[in-house]
């Protein structure tokens, strides 16, 4: 096969990928409309409440919760971490920024959390959803943000629907794994007092699986915010709009401030879901 042929190859494979997606485009555009409306339905209230509220106020809740998850640690980092977001000028485009990660993550949990629970209790569903999950693993995240664009135009629900798609296969293989670890004996004595398979899942294998889940949940989560970032490419907003701006205009010094308020939120995002998932496991 010479060049020449390699090349009419690509472009044909190419071609009909287009008029694939063409055809989604133009005969299920009342779904991907559906899937914005739903996503801004959650993404938009939430700006909403997170910017226009005061910034003690949110401070207060934050720092309080912390104090109450029984940390005093916590809530001086949550308390300084934020602080430095507000002094940044940075507060705003953290509180978009914070929105657009609690829809995605959202979004994925509650799809990927029983997507798990099916696949670890079906032989036949996990050898199909496996590949698939793969596939999406490996998918670099730049190259979700094409049919993104694609399907919903840009803005934050491409942004959100490409962060949804990165984040989600780690809370379903955790969840999966979590519930496949449950030991066989947990559930015979379960099954030997009379409980059904529903009573079995629910009472017994999704209890003893909850740190695995809930290492699910974190990492979604943090997935999650590493992904909007990205997504500011596409116009979702928040500090990766900063952060794109400075490299545009070559301001160093802005850049490196809107990438520490991404550390400061990814460090408070991820102690935060820590501690609650110590203080409410069912089996501690």
């Amino acid at each position: 096969m010479t060049t020449m042929d390699f090349s009419e190859f690509a472009e044909t494979v190419a071609t009909s990928i287009d008029n694939f997606t063409n055809y989604l485009s133009a005969h299920f555009g009342f779904v991907f409309e559906f899937i914005s409306n739903i996503i801004l339905g959650i993404q938009e209230p939430l700006a909403a409440i997170l910017t226009s509220a005061p910034v003690w106020a949110i401070l207060a809740v934050v720092v309080v919760g912390s104090v109450l998850l029984g940390r005093l640690s916590l809530a001086m980092l949550s308390g300084f971490g934020l602080a430095f977001i507000y002094v940044m000028n940075l507060w705003e485009p953290a509180m978009t920024t914070l929105s657009l990660v609690l829809t995605a993550a959202v979004v994925a949990l509650v799809i990927g959390i029983p997507i798990g629970t099916l696949i670890a209790e079906s032989r036949r569903l996990n050898a199909v959803i496996e590949p698939i999950l793969d596939f999406m693993q490996t998918m670099p995240p730049f190259v979700l943000l094409v049919p993104a664009v694609f399907f919903f135009g840009v803005g934050t629900v491409p942004g959100i629907v490409a962060t949804i798609f990165f984040a989600m296969p780690l809370p379903v293989r955790l969840t999966a794994h979590g519930l496949k670890m449950v030991e066989p004996e947990m559930v015979e004595a379960g099954e030997a007092f009379g409980a059904n398979r529903l009573t079995v899942l629910f009472l017994i294998k999704l209890p003893l699986a909850f740190r695995s889940i809930m290492a699910g949940v974190n990492q979604c989560v943090m997935m999650s915010l590493s992904m909007v970032i990205i997504a500011s490419m596409i116009g979702a907003g928040g500090l990766g709009d900063e952060i794109i701006r400075s490299i545009s205009r070559l301001q160093v010094g802005r850049g490196v401030e809107a990438g520490l308020a991404v550390v400061v939120l990814a460090i408070l995002i991820d102690r935060i879901t820590r501690r609650i998932s110590e203080k409410v496991d069912p089996t501690a």
